[in-house]
C-alpha cells in the first residue's frame, strides 16, 4: 500500500501533462486559424452571403439567410483568438474538445461566408447532398464497428465496398436493382466470410489479410471493368434507385430534403445504424460481443464461443459493407468504374474512430467527411479562386484532421487485432 502512492501521482502528473500538452495544441491551432480567417477570409472581402433555406419546389418556403461576410468573419475571427488564448491559462484543458469542436465549426463557416460573398448559395442543397455522400463512409464505419467490437480490425472494408459496387453493377444490369442490390450484399458478406476464416480460424495477421482482400477485389475488378465491360457494355448499364419523399416528413425545412427526400441507400444506412446501436448496447448477444472484443478469454470461462461470435459479427460487416458498395453504382451512377470507391473504405476506418467505435458516434462522423466531399463540388459550382485539384483533397485533408486525434484520444476495445487461441 505504501508503494501505490507515489505511482498513482506520477500517473495522475502524466495525464495532467498530456492534457496540459493538447490544450496548448489546440490554442495554438485556434490562434492560427484567427489569423488565417483574419488574413484571408475578412481582408478585401466584400458583399453579402446568400444561404437559400428553401427551394421553389418545397411546399414550406423559409426566407434567405443573408450575412455580412467582412463582419461575420472578422467576429469569427475574434472568437477563435478568445478561444486559442483561453487554452493556455489555468483551467483550460477542460476545454479542449469543447473549444476545438466549436472553432472548426466557426472556421468553416467563415470559409464558407468568405466563397459565398457576394453570391447565392442553396445550403439545403449542400445538406442533402452531404447526407447522400456520408452513406458510403457511415457504412464502411458500422462495418468496421461490428468488426472491431468483436477485436478483429478490417482494412478489407474498402475491397468490401468496391466489391459491393462491382457486383451491384454487374447483377444489376442483369436481373434488375433489387437483385443487384441483393447479391451485393452477399457478395460483400462472402468476403466477410473469408476474412473471418483468414483472421480467426487460420490466425493471419489482420492487417496483412485485409491488405490481400483490398488487392484482390482491386485488381479483379479493374480487369474485368477494361476487359469485359468495353467491349459488353449491357453488363454495365444498371438501373439507379431515385429518391423518393416521405409525406409529411419530407416537407420540413431544411430537414426535410436531407434526411426525407432520399433514395433507399439513405434510409437504409439510418435504419442500420439504428439496428447496430440496439444490437450493440441492449441485447444479449450485443452484450457478448462486446465481452469478446474486451476481454475473450473471459468470455470464453463464461460459456460464450468467441470464434462463432467474431464470424457473426464480421460477416455482417461485410453485408453492411456489400450494402454501401452498391451505392456507388445503384444509388449513383448505374455504371462500374475502376477503383470507383476511391478510399471511402479507409475514411470509414477514420470515421469508426473518430465516432469511439459507436455506430452513431460513427455516422455523426460520417456526416462531418461527407460535408467536406460535397463542399468541395459546391465551391467549384461558386468558381472559388482556390484550384479544383486542392478543393479534392477536402475529404482527405479533413481526415488527416481527425486521424490527428486534435477532437481527443479514442479507446479500441482493449483485444483489438489480437488473435485468439482456445485453451
Amino acid at each position: 500500500m505504501t508503494m501505490a502512492a507515489p505511482h498513482s501521482t506520477s500517473s495522475a502528473r502524466d495525464i495532467d501533462t498530456r492534457k496540459n500538452r493538447q490544450a496548448w495544441i489546440s490554442g495554438a491551432t485556434l490562434i492560427a486559424l484567427s489569423i488565417l480567417v483574419t488574413t484571408v477570409f475578412s481582408f478585401e472581402t466584400t458583399g453579402n452571403a446568400v444561404f437559400r433555406l428553401s427551394r421553389p419546389s418545397d411546399t414550406w418556403v423559409l426566407p434567405d439567410l443573408v450575412v455580412a461576410a467582412a463582419p461575420f468573419n472578422y467576429l469569427a475571427a475574434a472568437v477563435l483568438a478568445f478561444l486559442g488564448v483561453r487554452q493556455f491559462f489555468r483551467g483550460g484543458a477542460r476545454w479542449t474538445a469543447l473549444s476545438i469542436g466549436f472553432g472548426l465549426v466557426l472556421a468553416v463557416a467563415a470559409f464558407l461566408v468568405w466563397a459565398t460573398a457576394g453570391k447565392s448559395f442553396s445550403l439545403t442543397g449542400m445538406l442533402q447532398a452531404t447526407m447522400v455522400r456520408a452513406v458510403p463512409i457511415a457504412l464502411g464505419g458500422l462495418a468496421g464497428v461490428l468488426s472491431e467490437r468483436v477485436a478483429v480490425v478490417n482494412i478489407a472494408i474498402e475491397g468490401m465496398l468496391l466489391a459491393g459496387a462491382f457486383t451491384g453493377a454487374l447483377m444489376g444490369s442483369l436481373i434488375g436493382g433489387f437483385g443487384g442490390l441483393i447479391s451485393a450484399v452477399i457478395v460483400g458478406g462472402l468476403f466477410g466470410l473469408i476474412l473471418a476464416a483468414l483472421v480467426v480460424t487460420y490466425r493471419m495477421d489482420q492487417i496483412i489479410a485485409g491488405v490481400v482482400i483490398n488487392l484482390f477485389v482491386l485488381g479483379l475488378t479493374s480487369y474485368v471493368s477494361s476487359q469485359v465491360f468495353q467491349e459488353y457494355r449491357f453488363l454495365n448499364d444498371a438501373p439507379v434507385f431515385r429518391a423518393f419523399k416521405i409525406p409529411f416528413l419530407g416537407d420540413i425545412p431544411v430537414i426535410g430534403p436531407m434526411l426525407f427526400q432520399q433514395n433507399l441507400f439513405v434510409y437504409g444506412a439510418l435504419v442500420m445504424v439504428a439496428l447496430a446501436t440496439y444490437y450493440l448496447f441492449y441485447t444479449r448477444h450485443g452484450l457478448q460481443a462486446r465481452a469478446v472484443g474486451e476481454h475473450p478469454r473471459a468470455a470464453d470461462t463464461l460459456g460464450i464461443n468467441v470464434y462463432r461470435t467474431r464470424y457473426v459479427n464480421v460477416v455482417m460487416a461485410g453485408m453492411v459493407a456489400g450494402f454501401g458498395g452498391a451505392w456507388f453504382t445503384l444509388g449513383s451512377v448505374g455504371r462500374f468504374d475502376e477503383n470507383m470507391t476511391g478510399g471511402r473504405g479507409f475514411i470509414g476506418l477514420a470515421a469508426m474512430i473518430f465516432g469511439r467505435w459507436h455506430p452513431v458516434g460513427a455516422l455523426m462522423a460520417a456526416l462531418i467527411f461527407g460535408f467536406a466531399d460535397s463542399l468541395q463540388q459546391k465551391l467549384a459550382l461558386l468558381q472559388t479562386p482556390i484550384p479544383s485539384e486542392f478543393l479534392a483533397m477536402a475529404p482527405y485533408i479533413a481526415t488527416i484532421i481527425v486521424v490527428a486525434g486534435l477532437i481527443g484520444r479514442a479507446r479500441p476495445p482493449a483485444a483489438d487485432g489480437k488473435p485468439y487461441i482456445k485453451e
